[in-house]
């Protein structure tokens, strides 16, 4: 695993690596990316006002790797599967005015504006409903969030823990398991953050909930109904969403993914009587999410299981869910 050094952090042996994760945990809008690939031929923005570098996709994706293998210090962790979109290309000066069809290799400049990327801890897995979940970590990086024409100031980044559905590749990540607008000045303040999710992650607790959704389900009544609410509550005044604690979290068209793959997916789809579990309805919604562009994949993939828990609470009759009413 070849990280940077950090500060009071032992880098690891490299031999652990065995293999690199599976990178289909987010298809559409995006293409995989070697990691000798983003660090060595990619550019690194800098703030425009005092010419200070950015944290770079590579390093951010070595801080993460080296939290992991300072945490998990006996499991093999394997090489990250990383995933880019939105390229910003450029060229060097020698270059300036050159027609881009006569344009040489070395004469391009290139970094992509968003990044995610995942590393798998193989040996910490479980079974949920027939399904083998490893555990997995990784983060998203989007330079769009920066403010690059300023000075140096806090660079915004997304990093999570939670497991990988071998069955699809979804991701199943909760909100104790996910820093959502982790804010750093420097790579040590990005590894202390990122190890201080580890540690607090309770990864036997969200296997157990995760467990306890297939004792609850819909009808194919039921399901139609959350199918059409979803698409109706674009369409609702402003005051109505308000009132609903629990919006849906995925796009329209990913809606009608779900829709779609009720009737259609191999692993998820409904059973002969159109009840489909909560746990194949949760799945169909993590898979729809790997659809979204880098910057929403990970808000959408743990908005869905807090969509899913509202609707299990409904079914426990602990509350009313407009979707299901």
């Amino acid at each position: 695993m070849e990280l940077i050094k950090v500060q009071n952090v032992i880098e690891p042996d490299e031999a652990r690596v065995v293999e690199t994760s599976d990178n289909r945990f987010i298809l559409a809008n995006t293409q995989p990316i070697s990691y000798a690939e983003l660090k060595h031929q990619h550019i690194i923005p800098v703030f425009s006002k005092d010419n200070e570098s950015t944290i770079s996709h590579s390093e951010f994706v070595d801080i993460v790797g080296q939290a992991a293998d300072k945490f998990f210090t006996s499991e093999n962790i394997l090489h990250p599967a990383i995933r880019i979109s939105h390229p910003i290309k450029g060229r060097i000066p020698e270059a300036m005015g050159k027609p881009a069809e006569l344009l040489q290799e070395e004469e391009k400049t290139i970094y992509y504006e968003r990044m995610a990327f995942v590393y798998e801890v193989p040996e910490i897995n479980s079974n949920v409903n027939g399904n083998k979940l490893s555990l997995s970590i990784g983060g998203v990086r989007s330079y769009n969030h920066e403010n690059l024409y300023g000075k140096k100031s806090e660079e915004h980044f997304k990093v999570f823990i939670g497991f990988k559905n071998h069955v699809c590749i979804n991701m199943c990540v909760s909100t104790d398991g996910y820093l959502d607008d982790l804010r750093v000045m420097s790579v040590q303040e990005l590894f202390n953050r990122v190890f201080q999710l580890l540690t607090r992650f309770d990864a036997e607790r969200q296997i157990n909930h995760l467990k306890t959704l297939s004792e609850y389900a819909l009808s194919e009544h039921q399901f139609a109904q959350l199918v059409g609410k979803s698409r109706l509550f674009q369409y609702l005044p402003l005051k109505m969403k308000k009132a609903l604690d629990m919006p849906v979290p995925i796009s329209d068209s990913q809606i009608s993914t779900v829709g779609r793959d009720y009737y259609q997916d191999k692993s998820f789809c409904r059973s002969d009587d159109g009840n489909i579990d909560m746990w194949k309805c949760y799945n169909l919604f993590t898979g729809a999410t790997k659809s979204s562009y880098i910057d929403t994949f990970l808000d959408r993939n743990v908005g869905s299981i807090l969509f899913i828990n509202s609707l299990v609470q409904h079914l426990r009759n602990e509350r009313q869910s407009w979707f299901l009413t």
